[in-house]
């Protein structure tokens, strides 16, 4: 009943991995997934960022306003530190549970946690294997200038608000390079799965 941990920065192809592993029989944990639903219309976690935040970065439908919220916290650190504070406990709650329900349906399931701020915020957590998706941030920012279609100079602002690669780099077991052709990133995340069926 192995749990992993896949990470990587923005753009870095791991969305492209969790569904290859997904393919083979693993349960995907999304941690993307999870924020949203925590912060969902009428949730503790909404109403507190609301408190902390004010009225105005909720939308007229009641969603939380995700871009008026950015801008607010983006290149700052101490507010950035209040939003973690609020959403991050309920994030790690949430997927507890996920992981126990996965487990308690499957006790041989292979879970794989889909975590972009790993480094940031769950590193020392008892994984048994911390994946990182590695491209390096040139062909990061072409992805995000083409397939999201931002300008060079956000994309390598949301990039710079990472964690280096060093850092991501340091925690990883496997390291899958997506900087190569799709097949490639396949036949990486294939022979991960391999390794992983073998245990």
């Amino acid at each position: 009943m192995p749990l992993i941990a896949l990470t990587g920065g923005i753009a870095s192809g791991k969305s492209t991995i969790a569904r290859r592993l997904a393919e083979h029989g693993a349960i995907v944990v999304d941690a993307d997934q999870i924020v949203r639903d925590v912060q969902a219309p009428g949730s503790a976690v909404l109403d507190r960022i609301a408190e902390t935040f004010g009225p105005e970065i909720i939308g007229e439908d009641g969603a939380l306003d995700r871009t008026a919220l950015g801008s607010r916290v983006f290149g700052e650190p101490e507010l950035l530190s209040q939003l973690n504070a609020i959403v991050h406990p309920a994030v790690r709650e949430e997927a507890q549970r996920r992981f126990d329900d996965a487990f308690a349906g499957d006790p041989h399931a292979v879970v794989v946690y889909d975590v972009p701020l790993l480094v940031e915020a769950r590193v020392d957590d008892p994984w048994d294997l911390i994946v990182v998706a590695h491209a390096p941030s040139a062909v990061r920012r072409r992805r995000l200038v083409e397939l999201r279609g931002l300008d060079e100079r956000a994309a390598q602002d949301r990039i710079d608000a990472q964690v280096s690669d060093d850092r991501r780099l340091a925690i990883a077991d496997v390291v899958i390079d997506t900087s190569d052709t799709l097949e490639r990133t396949h036949e990486q995340t294939d022979a991960l799965w391999e390794r992983i069926s073998a245990q």
